[in-house]
């Protein structure tokens, strides 16, 4: 990989191993999310270190979860602070405060929506098996939190739909159907909330991104090639930062779609979180040419 990546303004000095990782700690990130420390969160698939936690210069902090996820997949830290995390496989959205204590569970561990997946099907493949769209929640994807405390799930490895939630927990709307068309998904992975009050819809397997109100109407699909996208971070100037799982590239957009600039390979396919601390810096969960492992790369803007 360059030691350096990007263009302009987006322009960034790689560090593939800034995070020094304590023996006894197997690192295998699915997902990144930084503090208002600028504290990198890890959601870890490793059942005694689950949520691992570095300072900005890559100093271990801190883990907490053991024994609590069965397939982590996405994390948020919201205004306050508080950790939101996605255990796939569970069918579970939970809160924690930052320090591991749990606040709240949205789903029913192991309870899965009626959605043609049969019940013992895991595999990251299962989205083709979708033949409609159904109930929260089966296998789902990432969750947003908008201001007002509604609550709004991507449900993508088994379902083919986005939910909204009440701030109490009380199911409310759910849109989508599997296909290519409009409005329809082919694996929805990540979610967003924009200031200008819109949803943004990572549709992966179908290489675009759809932007919606709160109410599900379809607003706009963004223009720009995207192979796979997968997350999103928008930053305080509302650059979007989309790691793109299916072609191992990062692309820096703006709220309309138009890209600023973009980096990446194919050994890096299956890039799947990201996340920028308060200097700009932005950190990938992403394999490389040490392997198939995903490790949290930092690029420090320049």
């Amino acid at each position: 990989m360059e030691a350096i990546v990007g263009s302009g303004k987006h322009t960034y000095d790689v560090n593939e191993n800034w995070a020094v990782v304590p023996e006894g700690i197997d690192m295998r990130p699915a997902a990144v999310a930084v503090d208002s420390q600028d504290r990198v969160f890890c959601f870890n698939r490793s059942a005694e270190h689950p949520v691992v936690i570095f300072d900005s210069d890559g100093r271990f902090v801190s883990s907490w979860g053991a024994g609590l996820f069965r397939f982590p997949h996405a994390i948020r830290i919201d205004e306050q602070d508080n950790v939101w995390l996605t255990d796939e496989h569970n069918g579970q959205f939970q809160q924690f405060t930052n320090d591991g204590k749990l606040l709240r569970t949205i789903g029913v561990k192991g309870q899965r929506g009626d959605t043609g997946v049969p019940d013992d099907d895991f595999t990251s493949i299962a989205w083709k098996k979708v033949t409609h769209g159904g109930a929260p929640f089966n296998l789902p994807t990432d969750i947003v939190v908008v201001p007002n405390g509604d609550m709004y799930m991507t449900d993508g490895y088994g379902n083919a739909r986005v939910h909204k939630f009440s701030a109490d927990g009380k199911h409310l709307l759910s849109w989508g159907e599997p296909g290519n068309a409009p409005g329809q998904f082919n694996l929805p992975h990540g979610i967003w909330f924009d200031r200008r009050g819109r949803l943004l819809v990572a549709d992966r397997e179908n290489d675009r991104v759809q932007v919606f109100d709160l109410d599900g109407k379809l607003l706009t699909v963004w223009p720009t090639e995207l192979i796979g996208p997968a997350f999103f971070y928008v930053d305080d100037e509302d650059i979007v930062y989309i790691p793109e799982h299916n072609g191992g590239m990062v692309s820096i957009l703006t709220l309309d779609g138009e890209r600023l600039a973009r980096w990446g390979a194919p050994i890096h396919k299956s890039i799947h979180g990201i996340w920028g601390d308060s200097q700009k810096n932005i950190y990938a969960v992403q394999p490389g040419e040490w392997g198939r492992i995903r490790r949290v790369v930092k690029y420090t803007r320049r």
